[in-house]
């Protein structure tokens, strides 16, 4: 549903204070100006800002005046709506006052006269619409204003914006082309995506989905709240966890019913074994662009600002579809939300909007979370239909771990041919630190090894734990069905093949 249409709904079921949360306040202005045209509240517009003081949206129209304080601008809208009620006919009477970012002007005098005004406001037929970037209502208006969201850009608005730009042969990309261009466009307010389209003129002589993505980046990195993912991992560099990469490419086709869309997955296991590197593959391996969430940085220091970052955060994901939300180590960032004793709840209002997303949502977007802990997180997090599934990654199974020293001999130039380590309890990312540091030193795979000291010894009693806890209770992701320490010991003894490459650099 339209702005416009929205807001003409709400003042005709009589709600007289409205607040307008928009960071395209124009275009938020225009869908105030066209519900005030239509035909059953046909009103009289009145403008207020800091800059510009009280205007009448109509020039023909005589009240005026340049710089004003608000507490004036809102005595002379009451002083003209009563002179109305005296000398306009009775569908003629209403006025619709817009206050553009309100919570820089309000006085305590202010407060109280915008209070009386909105509790009269149905009855003497004046309707106050605020229209801000920012959610901060002082908690006497709270009840007084209902919030309306007005929402990005949609795929056609964008597209309309595009060819407002691009208006010569040939600069308008067409078929897959052009659907990258306003996947690329898409999280962008109107005005970011007409700068982002011209831009990319200037640039390539036309409209180009990188020169888009690079202001989308800058734009999310502004927010702090989200990141754009640029790597360019693939489930080739990552040896094993097969059974988790089939679910997840299985449950990822594309879906006509919003209903049945997966929801993602909780990937649970020891430091190094692959989960943020499987999260960051998976977006390339599916074609969607992968948005990294800092949700530390939505915890806001203002009252009501975590509240407002988990729910801007939200929405862009929302905009941005398809698409992968990787949300890493959510056990400290989201570990201890719930009872929200040391926060005046503020983290258990935050955990209860992304819990309500998680569920809610229809929006094409896989969510892909990581922790070490999961006993830290709140029980409600990974019931069912929010996550698909929960999954258990140990360490390398030998298959896998064979795979993984392939990989990284490859990458590294390096050859085995001495032998390799022994490393039954190693992370993929401790054979990558051996391979790495065998060519910094140019010494071999068994040398390099002796400066590796691996997290199963470092971290033998929490890995114990986390196994002993993760026993039978979650899917493994080396292998079909729940995780079973036997069934994976049995894995991690087999025999591997000789693993050899080119000769070593400096040989």
């Amino acid at each position: 549903m339209s702005l416009k249409q929205t807001i003409f709904e709400h003042i005709v079921a009589g709600f007289s204070g409205l607040w307008v949360q928009s960071y395209e306040p124009q275009d938020a202005v225009q869908a105030v100006v066209g519900a005030s045209k239509m035909t059953a509240i046909h009103s009289r517009l009145i403008t207020w800002d800091l800059d510009a003081g009280l205007r009448d949206y109509e020039p023909k129209n005589p009240l005026a005046g340049g710089p004003m304080e608000l507490g004036k601008a809102l005595a002379a809208v009451r002083s003209v709506t009563y002179q109305m009620r005296e000398q306009e006919p009775p569908d003629q009477r209403n006025v619709i006052l817009v206050i553009r970012n309100l919570h820089l002007a309000l006085k305590p005098t202010d407060l109280q006269t915008l209070d009386n005004i909105i509790q009269l406001g149905k009855s003497i037929g004046i309707y106050v619409i605020v229209i801000s970037a920012v959610l901060e209502i002082r908690p006497e208006l709270e009840k007084q204003f209902i919030v309306l969201e007005h929402d990005l850009p949609g795929r056609e608005q964008l597209l309309e914006i595009a060819q407002g730009v691009a208006t010569e042969k040939g600069e308008m990309p067409e078929g897959p082309q052009r659907g990258a261009l306003l996947e690329a466009a898409a999280g962008l307010t109107g005005y970011e995506a007409e700068g982002a389209f011209a831009l990319s003129l200037i640039r390539n002589k036309k409209l180009d989905a990188q020169t888009v993505w690079d202001i989308k980046a800058q734009a999310l990195k502004k927010s702090g709240l989200l990141t754009i993912h640029k790597g360019g991992e693939r489930f080739s560099d990552l040896g094993g966890l097969e059974p988790l990469k089939n679910f997840c490419l299985g449950i990822m086709q594309p879906q006509d019913d919003p209903l049945v869309r997966a929801k993602g997955v909780i990937l649970l296991g020891v430091q190094g074994s692959g989960k943020s590197a499987f999260a960051k593959a998976l977006g390339n391996e599916t074609g969607r662009v992968t948005i990294i969430a800092d949700l530390g940085a939505w915890m806001g220091g203002i009252v009501g600002k975590s509240e407002e970052n988990t729910r801007m955060a939200l929405k862009l994901v929302d905009a941005m579809q398809p698409a992968v939300l990787f949300l890493d180590e959510i056990d400290k960032a989201l570990g201890g939300m719930s009872g929200g004793e040391h926060d005046s709840g503020v983290g258990s209002r935050m955990l209860g909007s992304l819990l309500t997303w998680l569920n809610d949502h229809t929006s094409d977007v896989f969510v892909v979370g990581t922790s070490n802990d999961i006993s830290a997180l709140p029980p409600a997090f990974t019931r069912a239909e929010r996550f698909d599934g929960v999954f258990f990654l140990d360490f390398p199974n030998a298959e896998a771990q064979e795979k993984i020293w392939g990989i990284y001999l490859d990458k590294f130039k390096l050859s085995a041919v001495d032998g390799l380590p022994e490393c039954k309890e190693w992370t993929g990312a401790e054979i990558r630190s051996c391979c790495r540091l065998a060519r910094l030193h140019k010494v071999s795979l068994l040398e390099a090894a002796k400066y590796i000291v691996p997290v199963s010894i470092t971290g033998r009693k929490s890995l114990d734990k986390l196994r002993e806890d993760s026993e039978n209770r979650y899917l493994s992701a080396d292998f079909e069905g729940l995780y079973s320490r036997k069934t994976y010991t049995t894995l991690l003894t087999t025999p591997k093949r000789r693993v050899q490459r080119q000769q070593p650099v400096g040989t």
